[in-house]
C-alpha cells in the first residue's frame, strides 16, 4: 500500500499537519487580537466558524485551485522550449503511454460521458475554485462585519464587500504568488535538474529538450 500510495499519503499527512497548525496558531492569534480590542474571546469550535478562519483558509485554497486549473488548461495549447513542464513542441514527438487494462467507464460508454471525462480535470478544478472563492467571500465578509460592528460602524453588505478593495487585495496577493511559483517551475526546469524527479528532465538532457 505504501509503495502504491506513498505520495498521496505523505501529502495528506502534510496537509493535515499544517492545517492543524493553522487552526491552533490562528485561534491563539485571533483571541489575542480580540483581547487587545477588549472583546470576548472565542472557544475553538466558535473559531472554526469565524470569518477569520474561514476567510484565511479558503483564500489560500481558492488560489491553489485557480493555479492548478489554469495550468491544466494553458498547457494544452501553449509550449515552452526546454521546460520539463511543457509538452513537446512537435506533435510527432509526443508518445501516449497506455498500459494494458480496461479503460475508464466513461471512455467505454462514449458520447457525452467521454466528452465530459475528457475535460473532467479542468471541470473539477473550476468547481473547486468557484466553491472556495465564495467561501472565502463569506468568511471575509463575516470578518469585516465583526470588525465594523466592534468599531460602532455600519456593517457592509456581502455585495458591497465583494467589490471592496480589501477583498480583492486578499485574492490578488495569493493569485500572483501562485503564478510566480508556476512560472519559476516552468523556467527553472529548463536549466536545473533533480535526479529521479518526474518534474525534471534527465540529468544529461540538453537544455533545449522539451518535456521529460
Amino acid at each position: 500500500m505504501w509503495r502504491r500510495n506513498g505520495l498521496s499519503i505523505v501529502l495528506f499527512l502534510l496537509l493535515a499537519s499544517f492545517l492543524v497548525g493553522q487552526v491552533w496558531t490562528g485561534f491563539l492569534s485571533h483571541n489575542q487580537e480580540l483581547h487587545e480590542a477588549h472583546r470576548a474571546g472565542l472557544d475553538l469550535w466558535a473559531y472554526l466558524h469565524s470569518g477569520h478562519f474561514v476567510s484565511a483558509t479558503f483564500e489560500n485554497w481558492e488560489s491553489e485551485f485557480l493555479q492548478m486549473g489554469m495550468y491544466v488548461l494553458i498547457t494544452v495549447r501553449l509550449r515552452q522550449k526546454g521546460s520539463a513542464e511543457s509538452r513537446p513542441l512537435k506533435g510527432e514527438e509526443e508518445e501516449e503511454r497506455i498500459l494494458p487494462g480496461p479503460p475508464p467507464w466513461a471512455v467505454r460508454k462514449g458520447g457525452i460521458w467521454k466528452l465530459l471525462y475528457g475535460h473532467s480535470l479542468a471541470i473539477v478544478f473550476s468547481i473547486l475554485f468557484v466553491g472556495s472563492f465564495f467561501l472565502h467571500l463569506a468568511g471575509s465578509w463575516r470578518a469585516a462585519v465583526d470588525e465594523q460592528v466592534a468599531r460602532g460602524l455600519p456593517a457592509p453588505t456581502c455585495w458591497g464587500h465583494l467589490w471592496s478593495s480589501g477583498f480583492w487585495f486578499e485574492s490578488f496577493q495569493n493569485w500572483q504568488s501562485e503564478f510566480l511559483a508556476v512560472l519559476a517551475l516552468v523556467v527553472l526546469t529548463i536549466f536545473l535538474r533533480q535526479k529521479d524527479s518526474p518534474q525534471s528532465k534527465p540529468l544529461a538532457a540538453p537544455h533545449s529538450q522539451t518535456g521529460d
